[in-house]
């Protein structure tokens, strides 16, 4: 094993450890769900027992709009994550996506903590998961074959990370002639391709540079889950250049509600994700357009400890507030909810108003 695939090992357990056992969110920056107020509806002149919560997203029938997002992979300890991650994803049929493969990518004995959630089904609907770092040079193509046929994926996503990386001491602040590269992917590899954030959102210009190319599906990834610089910053020891400045950049980006609806707006498909932590924060998020909510840090305390029973309690909890909402809203379906009623006050309002949305 060389030395940059071990490092990309003990990386991942670091990031497991990390998000499991510090105060990783961020401190003052929010989400914005908690400023949307969905309109209640006293007469709702509905069936709660037939409210629908299937919907289509990838072209795939789903039973919920809801997406077990990116966490791990690359580390023996990240395999039985994977494992009962696409368990629950195969019994409460909706799609998973994997952690970043890079660390598979650099060493073939650690395929199998990706493969695990193949192996669990051939039905999961399965998102494979490398970095735009990763992308920069001529082997792009290459690359993104191999993460596919890892895990027999559905669809691929590409993840923006500029913070982390450059806030990570073995970094790749590479960033040149990604969307040149984006462009020739999308014409040569036939499944969806989605471009995320991984916790500080999508811009205006940025999606408008990626619907040039040709993306038409974005996770916007956005600020007030986790924060990625607060998770490097645990990694820095004492005397280390970044140990001070990664906590300076815990708030950076841009909140998921106003990424969220730039991108419905701007016409792409939108998983909103970053910081979704209930069933009502799912419903605001539908209700703001998004097709699908994703969701990772919650399920992972349980993922870990490998508790399905638990997981699978989180799960219908979330289901449960989820319908409830469309209940409340006069949504009798995920295409109804889209267009419920609401009320977005606060500094939420402000960043809408300077984005013109």
């Amino acid at each position: 094993m060389n030395r940059i695939s071990k490092e990309t090992e003990n990386r991942k357990l670091e990031h497991i450890k990390i998000c499991l056992n510090e105060d990783i969110g961020f401190k003052t920056k929010t989400t914005g769900f908690e400023e949307i107020e969905l309109i209640h509806h006293a007469l709702p002149e509905l069936n709660y027992q037939k409210i629908d919560l299937s919907t289509v997203f990838f072209e795939t029938h789903f039973d919920f709009p809801i997406l077990i997002n990116a966490m791990t992979g690359g580390h023996q300890e990240s395999k039985k994550i994977n494992k009962i991650l696409a368990q629950i994803a195969l019994e409460f049929n909706i799609p998973m996506e994997l952690g970043s493969q890079r660390a598979a990518l650099e060493n073939k004995t650690l395929i199998d903590t990706y493969r695990v959630a193949r192996e669990v089904s051939s039905k999961i609907f399965l998102i494979g998961n490398i970095g735009a770092a990763q992308l920069v040079d001529h082997s792009s193509m290459k690359k993104i074959e191999k993460c596919i046929e890892m895990i027999d994926a559905n669809a691929l996503a590409i993840h923006l990370n500029p913070l982390q990386e450059v806030l990570q001491k073995e970094g790749n602040v590479n960033y040149q002639n990604l969307l040149k590269n984006i462009k020739e992917i999308i014409a040569q590899i036939k499944i969806p391709i989605i471009i995320k954030e991984t916790g500080n959102g999508l811009s205006k210009s940025d999606l408008q540079a990626l619907k040039s190319v040709g993306i038409g599906c974005v996770d916007v990834g956005g600020a007030g889950g986790t924060s990625w610089a607060a998770v490097e910053s645990y990694r820095h020891a004492q005397g280390e250049e970044l140990v001070n400045v990664a906590p300076n950049f815990r708030d950076w980006g841009i909140p998921t509600v106003v990424s969220t609806l730039l991108a419905v707006k701007m016409g792409f498909n939108v998983i909103s994700s970053g910081g979704i932590r209930s069933g009502i924060d799912i419903a605001k998020a539908i209700a703001c357009g998004a097709g699908m909510a994703g969701i990772a840090h919650p399920f992972l305390k349980y993922a870990h400890s490998e508790d399905l029973e638990a997981l699978r309690t989180q799960m219908k909890m979330l289901i449960k507030e989820l319908k409830i909402c469309s209940f409340l809203t006069k949504s009798h379906n995920v295409e109804a909810l889209k267009s419920a009623e609401k009320v977005i006050f606060g500094k939420t309002k402000e960043w809408l108003e300077a984005f013109k949305i």
